[in-house]
């Protein structure tokens, strides 16, 4: 398969280039697109064939289920037998944004969309060019993102043409994505808002306007059926196995230093992942190319939108293990830290 690669300079001007992507999506086929979180793939999400195509398409477990996103209110009913007060408050406080509804689904949205559960989760993104391609489409796009299912999600149409060029109908390249991680999801099928995936849409900002805010036991271990995507396989994975070394800012140079030595000493040729301070106090012990910055240690937003980035920076590089600098888990902290942790596989030095 030929995969079309469209750039988007200007929503507005591109109205052809975006009713033939919408006729690809309306009629089954797939497009990568940009959002404001990182890029989707997209097929029409009441088309159950198209659905597992995205499946096939990203070598995706498929009882690992799919957001549809819609670009407005209206399409919020297509998809979702009820949308409860809670979910109105979301809808109304944080739409469109980087957050997800799980919601209970109508008969007419597929079980390969939401892996044979009752509920699907409801996205509206805040991204000019990704809702111009669902109104084009005029159907709910079902999207994860646009990667080889395990490895690191893309911000830029680059990393999506890296792992998905030949596989697809047509990428839409807008350039790179805002935040970097994956949208929030919170259970809205009750009075509580159950937080299933962080992301950008902290716990503290929903606590402004939900009564009462929790965290699903599977983002603490617990093994459960995965309600919504990344709860329960690998994810974000490098090539290089990563571990990750977390510990006061004062102690960390002299650890990495450490472990680094460690692992040369047996032969082994390593990289890292860390913030801007750490990178210069490393230099002395690793060349530059093999240190990837992420940012600047604190700016979670800065690290959220160069994190996958970094990751993946190491593809093409002859290293055999990857050390990580872990951030603290407030705020955006810990979104980063849960893709982080799935990243390394759970490996985590503490120090």
């Amino acid at each position: 398969m030929q995969t079309k690669i469209v750039k988007i300079n200007d929503v507005r001007e591109q109205e052809k280039d975006f009713e033939e992507a919408g006729a690809v999506i309306r009629n089954g086929g797939l497009v990568a697109f940009p959002t404001e979180t990182v890029y989707g793939l997209g097929t029409n999400g009441l088309n159950a064939e198209a659905c597992a195509g995205i499946y096939r398409a990203k070598g995706r477990p498929s009882d690992n289920p799919l957001i549809l996103h819609v670009c407005d209110r209206a399409m919020v009913d297509v998809v979702a037998a009820e949308v409860t007060p809670l979910a109105e408050k979301i809808l109304a406080a944080f739409c469109p944004g980087p957050i997800t509804m799980l919601l209970p689904k109508r008969s007419a949205v597929p079980d390969s969309v939401t892996g044979g559960l009752g509920t699907v989760g409801v996205r509206m993104p805040d991204n000019d060019t990704a809702r111009a391609l669902i109104r084009a489409a005029g159907v709910p796009v079902a999207a994860p993102s646009a990667n080889i299912s395990g490895r690191p999600s893309p911000t830029t149409a680059e990393a999506v043409v890296a792992d998905m060029e030949g596989r697809i109908s047509v990428i839409l390249d807008g350039g790179p994505c805002r935040f970097g991680v994956e949208s929030t999801i919170v259970d809205c099928t009750g009075d509580t808002a159950v937080i299933l995936r962080p992301g950008a849409v902290t716990r503290e900002m929903l606590e402004e306007v939900c009564s009462r805010v929790e965290m699903d036991p599977a983002l603490v271990g617990a093994d459960t059926v995965p309600r919504a995507p990344g709860m329960k396989y690998t994810h974000y994975a490098p090539k290089a196995p990563l571990t990750l070394i977390h510990g006061k800012p004062e102690m960390l140079a002299e650890a990495f230093t450490k472990k680094i030595r460690e692992e040369k000493s047996t032969g082994k040729k390593v990289g890292v992942i860390v913030s801007r301070g750490l990178a210069e106090k490393l230099k002395e012990v690793l060349p530059a190319e093999v240190i990837a910055v992420y940012g600047t240690q604190g700016n979670y937003q800065e690290i959220a939108a160069h994190l996958y980035e970094a990751l993946r920076s190491f593809d093409h590089k002859d290293v055999d293990i990857l050390l990580g600098e872990a951030t603290e888990e407030d705020g955006l902290g810990l979104a980063i830290m849960n893709r982080f942790r799935k990243s390394a596989g759970g490996r985590i030095i503490e120090v």
